[in-house]
């Protein structure tokens, strides 16, 4: 049997190959569907779920509110002192507004303790902090030079310590602050068996 045309759209006449139809007779080879048949883009998305994060301790939040308000009664008896003994009035009104703008942020420091966390990964460690910018820091075990533990006269009536590590770039130090001591104890020692390892290649 001869092949058969079947006109387009536009009234051309398009080389379409026609097939048996159980009630038609005749029709249309089937074509896949360019919009249909496109895998979906998610599929291209499906990214292996991040680890559980360490939070530090909540305690540390009273850390930070004892050195905001430090910082704000420095910062009131100098603009004081220059508003009533230099008779300088830009002070205070300067002065009253860095005082504003501490007492807000303190509403938010719970909501920034919160956001501080680690992962011990497989090959670094992983480090974030921060709420409307957030800062990720990956530390490799292998670069890890030096795991130390400092504790502030706050932190350590509250019984917290702070563990820093520095690495071979300078920029990459990262200190985990408002750990609980023993937390902060058993941390060092995991990370600096990780990092004699690494560096052994085991």
């Amino acid at each position: 049997m001869a092949e058969q045309s079947v006109p387009d759209n536009l009234g051309n006449d398009a080389a379409a190959p026609l097939v048996p139809d159980p009630e038609h007779g005749y029709g249309p080879a089937a074509t896949a569907d360019p919009v249909t048949d496109v895998p979906p883009v998610g599929a291209r998305l499906d990214l292996p779920e991040a680890g559980e994060w360490k939070r530090v301790s909540p305690k540390y939040v009273m850390v930070e509110i004892v050195g905001t308000v430090v910082f704000l009664v420095i910062v009131c008896a100098a603009a004081g002192a220059l508003w009533l003994l230099l008779d300088q009035t830009w002070a205070a009104w300067v002065g009253a507004a860095i005082a504003l703008v501490t007492l807000i942020s303190l509403a938010f420091e719970p909501r920034r303790v919160r956001s501080i966390g680690y992962q011990l990964r497989a090959d670094d460690l992983l480090f974030r902090r921060g709420i409307m910018y957030q800062r990720f820091v990956s530390v490799p075990y292998g670069r890890m030079q030096l795991v130390d533990i400092t504790r502030g006269p706050v932190a350590r009536v509250l019984g917290l310590a702070d563990l820093k590590f520095v690495t071979a770039a300078a920029s990459s130090g990262v200190a985990i602050p408002g750990l609980a001591e023993a937390d902060a104890d058993a941390l060092r020692d995991r990370l600096v068996e990780l990092a004699e390892s690494r560096r052994a290649g085991l």
